[in-house]
């Protein structure tokens, strides 16, 4: 596991606590983005986020407005007083952030995890230490790859550098679109305690309900603020608009949220239950899989006029799993009571 020169870490230019960015997934309009930022400014949001350029999964996708945007940004900081943040991908992205003036710079996960990208862009940040730069976890959960990008900034000589939880890519259906697997910022937390942790909500949870209890969960794990999605019409955004809130939505979570004191930021406790959580959450997305192909399995023997009862599947099945337990180091009692209880859900779904 790689180390991050602590010394060489200052604190961001931000006094709030928590510390609070907010804005539109992207910059669609010169209009959308000054309403949502005025909007934000009279709820009391100090720094406005939004995306220039947006990297996407899939080509035609819309994929932000580019440079032009950038100009509503500085009208943004101009008639509001806010400080701006926008994500950079590229060389040419940080000289055209830097030309306009941009405080804040977030570096996004498909960047984080590319190291070629991640010493271009810190090569092209050096002497420039005026700027705060914020680093998201990569898409995969490798925390060495997320130091690595973290280091590469410091390295360029720039010294507010923050890095931003925002969950790990997975495969199926999940509670969360990207699995949050808590323990990795707490590892990097104590890798460098003296670095701004904030926490993207917004991403994680992929749903507008879910922004508040992970951001409720998030300060109560000892998160320095939040960074979260706003945008005036959410249900009309042209991207991400099924995470995103308004920013009434906003002041009532804000509202909302328990700050508790004393929360220690290393609490074991905690953090091995939030395993749990997390491990549960795995379990249940497995299951619910495993009863997918149960019921394409019962409509191809209901097709081909076979017993959805097997025995003999059955008993191979459960030797096999009672094998693999046992390799596990898990009690063989256990294991059958469980592939036995899946066994009669699994045949119930057959049947249904």
């Amino acid at each position: 596991m790689g180390t991050i020169s602590i010394q060489d870490i200052r604190p961001l230019n931000i006094a709030d606590s928590p510390i609070i960015i907010a804005g539109p997934c992207s910059a669609e309009t010169e209009q959308q983005t000054l309403d949502a930022a005025k909007a934000l400014s009279a709820g009391g949001v100090k720094l406005f986020r939004t995306g220039i350029w947006k990297p996407r999964t899939m080509p035609g996708s819309f994929d932000g407005v580019g440079d032009p945007g950038l100009e509503w940004l500085k009208r943004v900081k101009r008639e509001t007083g806010m400080f701006t943040a926008t994500e950079v991908a590229t060389v040419d992205h940080v000289n055209a952030a830097l030309a306009a003036g941009i405080d804040i710079m977030w570096v996004g996960a498909r960047t984080t995890a590319n190291p070629f990208a991640m010493q271009d862009i810190a090569d092209a940040l050096r002497g420039h230490d005026e700027v705060t730069v914020l680093v998201k976890n990569p898409v995969n959960p490798d925390l060495d790859l997320w130091i690595g990008a973290i280091q590469r900034i410091l390295n360029a000589g720039i010294s507010r550098v923050g890095a931003v939880h925002r969950g790990f890519s997975s495969a199926g259906e999940h509670l969360y679109r990207n699995d949050p697997q808590w323990h990795i910022p707490f590892d990097l937390r104590r890798l460098a305690p003296g670095m701004t942790i904030l926490c993207d909500p917004s991403h994680i949870g992929g749903k507008r309900e879910l922004v508040h209890p992970l951001s409720q969960q998030a300060l109560d794990m000892g998160f320095d603020g939040l960074m979260i999605e706003v945008h005036c019409d959410p249900d009309h955004a042209m991207s991400d608009s099924t995470q995103q809130i308004t920013p009434d939505e906003l002041k009532t979570i804000l509202d909302r949220l328990v700050i508790r004191s004393g929360v220690p930021v290393e609490d074991e406790l905690a953090l091995l239950r939030q395993q749990i959580d997390d491990c549960d959450h795995e379990l249940l997305a497995v299951l619910a899989r495993r009863m997918s192909v149960s019921r394409e399995i019962g409509e191809f023997k209901k097709a081909n006029n076979l017993r959805v009862m097997q025995p003999q599947r059955y008993q191979n099945v459960l030797k096999n799993r009672l094998a693999e337990g046992e390799r596990l180091s898990l009690d063989s009692d256990f294991v059958r009571r469980i592939m036995q209880a899946i066994h009669e859900e699994s045949v119930r779904q057959q049947l249904d």
